[in-house]
């Protein structure tokens, strides 16, 4: 059974609330009268914990001071759900945050969009995203949200595909990863499909980004095609690309090598003429016959007069990170 905390439960100078899985009562004076608390931490693993958007920002409302702000539903509510909650109950005031510094959120669209929409924090230096699989997905909110924030320009983003899920780092020109934004799903073709929206819908936020990796995962040995995960089409491997027209530099592992190799080409095998048209180097990892499968993109861009240099690292040891909790410190 979870822990139910008393309506009446006061600590007016608390700082810090880490609560996993304990219900906090909607008229709970717990929040609304911690006006120093700098650290809020939710986990929610059963519906008796279950917040509503409404009643977490009514929350936040009296937080003025908070640097750390983690949101984590471990029980997926569907987006319909959310949407008739907020529909009877909706938002309609804006809160600005402006010492918050870290935000880190699980669970799905719906109820990101609801908090993306009313909350801003100019100066948030680290944003940790995961949303579980969902058939329709949408973001304008979270793209209204990273652009009020000032400390947020990339240089890099770093591609990870696994078997669990897929999720994607993006960096500074000098520091650790800033944003963090995956989806938890099996299947490699959904993953790709996604990822993809969500780079298109931000595609003007990192359309000067230069550096970008490709990873997969693999439980077998390096080298081996993932496309036994599923089939990408090649229209969403373009759709993706395209999100990153400043690219210079693309890093891509053995186990994607060979699907990217042909999706760098059109349906009739030509080269499409916009796809990473600044990209100087092509670096993969794998044996040494795995870059015979971009031999065709090189000897289209040195036709163009854009040459890419291939160049060959040894087989990656991955650094995967799979705990979306134990990455937001």
């Amino acid at each position: 059974m979870a822990l139910i905390l008393p309506e009446g439960f006061q600590a007016p100078r608390l700082r810090q609330i880490v609560l996993n899985g304990s219900a906090l009562p909607i008229r709970s004076q717990l929040l609304t009268t911690t006006v120093d608390l700098v650290t809020l931490f939710l986990t929610v693993d059963h519906p008796s914990s279950y917040l509503h958007p409404n009643i977490l920002h009514q929350w936040l409302s009296f937080t003025p001071r908070l640097e750390m702000l983690v949101i984590i539903l471990l029980s997926p509510i569907s987006n319909f759900d959310v949407e008739r909650e907020l529909t009877r109950a909706p938002i309609t005031t804006q809160i600005t945050l402006p010492n918050l510094r870290w935000f880190a959120f699980q669970g799905v669209g719906a109820y990101s969009e609801a908090l993306f929409r009313w909350i801003s924090s100019p100066h948030l230096e680290k944003l940790r995203i995961f949303f579980f699989e969902q058939p329709t997905f949408s973001i304008p909110y979270l793209v209204q949200f990273i652009n009020t924030t000032s400390n947020f320009r990339f240089s890099g983003a770093n591609f990870n595909f696994s078997d669990e899920h897929v999720d994607v780092e993006m960096y500074p020109l000098e520091g650790v990863c800033a944003f963090r934004i995956g989806f938890i799903c099996q299947h490699f073709d959904y993953q790709v499909h996604f990822i993809t929206q969500v780079f298109s819908a931000l595609s003007q936020i990192f359309s000067t980004m230069e550096h970008l990796a490709l990873e997969h995962e693999e439980r077998n040995d390096c080298g081996q095609s993932s496309e036994e995960h599923g089939v990408v089409d090649r229209p969403e491997w373009h759709r993706l690309l395209r999100s990153f027209s400043s690219v210079k530099t693309l890093r891509v592992d053995g186990g994607l090598s060979d699907e990217l190799s042909r999706y760098l080409q059109s349906d009739s095998g030509g080269l499409p003429w916009d796809l990473l048209p600044e990209l100087q180097e092509l670096t993969y990892a794998g044996n040494s016959n795995a870059g015979d499968v971009f031999t065709s993109f090189i000897d289209a861009r040195q036709n163009t007069g854009r040459p890419v240099t291939l160049v060959r690292r040894n087989c990656p040891q991955h650094s995967f990170v799979s705990s979306f909790v134990g990455d937001i410190f």
